[in-house]
């Protein structure tokens, strides 16, 4: 790692920070084009002056992704959800490495009919395992205006944010004993079936996404999507990563890398760093969010779960 010399390693804290007063054209370029791309269906991913927009019909929905990869962090969309009878849709924004055993940490906001509060669903995947929802009720109305949503990930826990109000909190509670393992109550079928108890250190891609998930989404599935509604859209006011930049020519298991990422210091971003414990105010909140707006937790759905996961003994 000795080509990483100090100009490498001041770029590998990196914070996309977005700017009024450009031309339009060039505004959109500066907002977005440094920090992510269309993954999916290009022609659903729309530019408008400083907005992107994920637009879903019955044709297609659409997505981006980042174009780089990190390794801790806090990843940040500023968003307001599709207006009016959104039942069915989905629109998630999400971090996920690659391959069958990725990590993953997901919003997925669920659409509903009019009137109806939205849910916003999070989850977690570890080494390939997710099935770790939880859902909460939004204390305002996301379709009338932009929040901001952030996934803050550092070594010792892992935070869902709305408007930095923290909804969840994933601890790393083998953080000074290395990454334990442990029989996962979805892995039943082998009984040699384990999988570690946080994420291990793979590096992330940002994504967003839109589409039709009427076979689930809303009310488990009985109310579908109204297509004479079409086109949904989500509309992102900013996305921003600020975290350890994973180097480019760089394996997803580069040891290498793994280590610089992992020593802190600064490297995962400012946020990141600071969350390694939660201020008292935080933890007020967090309490706050889940006494008023959990409305569903996968810890005490006995019925899929008779074996709780360990980690609901948190």
């Amino acid at each position: 790692m000795a080509a990483w010399n100090g100009a490498l390693l001041a770029a590998a804290v990196f914070a996309v920070v977005f700017s009024a007063g450009v031309p339009r054209a060039a505004l959109a370029a500066s907002k977005f084009d440094g920090v992510v791309q269309p993954s999916w269906a290009n022609d659903h991913v729309v530019y408008e002056g400083d907005l992107l927009k994920l637009r879903l019909d019955s044709s297609s929905g659409g997505g981006f992704a980042s174009k780089n990869k990190f390794l801790y962090g806090k990843a940040t969309a500023d968003l307001k959800l599709v207006p009016g009878d959104s039942a069915g849709v989905v629109t998630a924004f999400y971090l996920s490495s690659a391959g069958d055993k990725h990590n993953e940490f997901d919003f997925e906001f669920l659409g509903n009919s009019s009137g109806e509060p939205y849910l916003v669903q999070t989850n977690l995947y570890i080494d390939g395992v997710g099935n770790r929802e939880q859902r909460i009720d939004l204390w305002f109305d996301p379709t009338a205006d932009f929040h901001t949503y952030s996934v803050l990930w550092n070594p010792t826990r892992v935070v869902f944010l709305v408007d930095d109000t923290p909804i969840r909190v994933y601890d790393n509670r083998t953080a000074t004993k290395g990454h334990h393992r442990h029989r996962h109550p979805n892995t039943t079928t082998d009984s040699n079936a384990v999988v570690p108890q946080f994420p291990g250190p793979q590096p992330m891609s940002v994504y967003s996404s839109i589409w039709n998930a009427d076979d689930w989404a809303t009310r488990g599935g009985l109310v579908k999507t109204d297509w004479s509604h079409a086109p949904f859209v989500a509309t992102f006011r900013d996305v921003s990563v600020d975290g350890c930049l994973w180097a480019a020519n760089a394996s997803d298991t580069d040891a290498g890398e793994i280590a610089r990422c992992s020593a802190g210091g600064g490297a995962w971003g400012k946020e990141a760093e600071e969350a390694q414990e939660l201020t008292v105010h935080q933890s007020h909140q967090l309490v706050w969010a889940r006494a008023h707006h959990l409305v569903y937790d996968y810890c005490v759905d006995t019925d899929r779960f008779p074996v709780p996961a360990p980690e609901c003994s948190r």
